[in-house]
């Protein structure tokens, strides 16, 4: 269940990007968010270009599959990330 859960987040993430949009969610959207989802969400776009997590809550959530890219984002990926980080500091989730 989890390996699905996962292959859609990813499929979340990464679907928006082919097609050139912006960004998963739009930035209002994710004040409403839970830090669990923000979290979740960061580490999503990561996944889907192939990071290697180093943490063990990370590894459980997203697997240990490490590929090329290794995590290096485009800058709208990592526009996204960076909003989603500024929504997690404004939320006290770190």
């Amino acid at each position: 269940m989890r390996y699905i859960k996962t292959l859609v987040a990813t499929a979340i993430a990464v679907v928006p990007m082919i097609f050139g949009m912006a960004a998963v969610a739009p930035a209002m959207a994710q004040s409403g968010m839970t830090c669990e989802q923000l979290w979740y969400q960061r580490n999503a776009i990561y996944a889907a270009k192939g990071y290697c997590f180093k943490t063990q809550r990370a590894r459980n959530v997203f697997g240990r599959g490490c590929f090329p890219p290794y995590g290096k984002l485009t800058p709208s990926e990592q526009r996204q990330v960076s909003d989603i980080e500024r929504w997690e500091v404004y939320q006290g989730c770190r």
